[in-house]
């Protein structure tokens, strides 16, 4: 198993450390355009291993040509958001640096997997999609385990209790129009909407919704990378290990819950095929509308880009 990680930045690096820490690969391979940063960050990694005892080979390049025969590939390239920046500021420069990492990675890793991790997430894995020319299936978009992994630690404060028993669901679009799903919801199994007033719920939502956006304002000068790395590794663990986990995922729909050629947060079951399948979930009236406005507001962004 040999997995390539593009963009050495803390998301990319921070990745690339928590593939090696699982051992889910032979060799890890982290790219950047900066010269020398990922050979630094690749050895330092790799001077680590004996350590830890993780017998995992990792390689830092500037070029593409060591990631030859990737079976995954991670992308995180991009500038990050910045603060009082939305997702969609970054569309324009972050749309020319996917496209160029996707075509340099694909054409040396012909049957790999992608998993997008660059903002604005959903329409930079339709980005991936489009110039790859890949199946739907084996482009998708990390959002939805990290939004969700958000909403389970707010409630996981608020209650005072174990993440652990806290699962959560959010769908849709990886941005202001997310769509957190309070009746899925649960700690140990019961709903929260049993356990939690509706107002605490709708502060817990808003909160989710502004997560980025929060860790933005703390740090000033970056964004978060802690919990999207281990959203990314998560997802990559389900492929690596064939586990069929049904996870929260950007996924290219065709017709699913009413929505047709975008990407946005639905629920999948990821294996080493890739999405194995899309889950179709029940939603009620206002769960739906939400969802399809999510799914527009995606549209209204890739309509705007020059491919």
């Amino acid at each position: 198993m040999k997995i390539t990680v593009i963009g050495a930045g803390n998301v990319g690096a921070t990745t690339a450390q928590r593939i090696v820490d699982k051992q889910l690969a032979n060799e890890v391979v982290l790219v950047d355009v900066l010269e020398g940063i990922p050979q630094g960050k690749a050895l330092d990694m790799y001077e680590a291993t004996p350590v830890e005892k993780t017998d995992v080979r990792v390689v830092g390049s500037n070029g593409y040509d060591e990631t030859a025969d990737s079976n995954i590939v991670i992308i995180t390239a991009g500038i990050a958001r910045k603060p009082g920046m939305s997702r969609d500021d970054l569309m324009n420069t972050n749309s020319g640096i996917v496209k160029s990492c996707t075509e340099m990675a694909v054409a040396r890793s012909p049957r790999s997997i992608i998993i997008v991790v660059s903002n604005p997430l959903d329409v930079m894995t339709y980005v991936a999609m489009k110039v790859s020319g890949f199946e739907p299936h084996r482009v998708i978009g990390m959002a939805g385990v990290l939004d969700a992994a958000r909403f389970r630690t707010f409630i996981a404060m608020e209650m005072n209790v174990s993440v652990e028993d806290v699962n959560a669901f959010v769908l849709g679009g990886h941005g202001d129009s997310m769509v957190p799903l309070p009746r899925y919801s649960t700690v140990s199994g019961i709903p929260i909407t049993e356990l939690l007033s509706k107002a605490t719920i709708e502060r817990l939502v808003k909160r989710t919704r502004d997560g980025g956006a929060e860790i933005v304002n703390y740090l000033k000068t970056g964004s978060a990378y802690y919990a999207p790395s281990s959203s990314a590794v998560a997802m990559a663990e389900a492929i690596v290990k064939d586990k069929r986990r049904i996870l929260p995922c950007s996924a290219y729909l065709q017709g699913e819950y009413g929505i047709h050629d975008t990407y946005i947060g639905v629920p999948v079951k990821l294996s080493r095929k890739g999405i194995e399948e899309i889950i179709q979930i029940t939603l009620n009236a206002e769960e739906q509308a939400a969802l399809k406005k999510s799914a527009d507001d995606v549209k209204q962004s890739i309509a705007k880009l020059r491919l």
